[in-house]
């Protein structure tokens, strides 16, 4: 529900309509009665920031990982 409102929002500034009059809109619309639960540009942009930086952290600890266990087959092999 919260891209719905979103997008409303969005496409009425994109008509002209002043951003607190096209936030009442939106929350008219789809019945927000708190404005706080209304999502803005800003708090996608934090969600897709943190969604990146979680993704980077998840990769560097897969390549960490990678060469970790290439190194321990290494020494097995030269064990064996």
């Amino acid at each position: 529900m919260t891209t719905v409102v979103f997008e409303l929002f969005e496409a009425l500034k994109k008509a002209g309509v002043d951003e607190e009059t096209a936030r009442k809109a939106a929350q008219a619309v789809v019945g927000i009665e708190d404005k706080q639960q209304l999502a803005t540009r800003l708090d996608l942009e934090t969600l897709r920031r943190e969604r990146a930086e979680i993704k980077a952290d998840l990769i560097k600890w897969n390549v960490g990982t990678l060469i970790v266990m290439t190194g321990l087959f290494t020494a097995i092999v030269k064990l064996l």
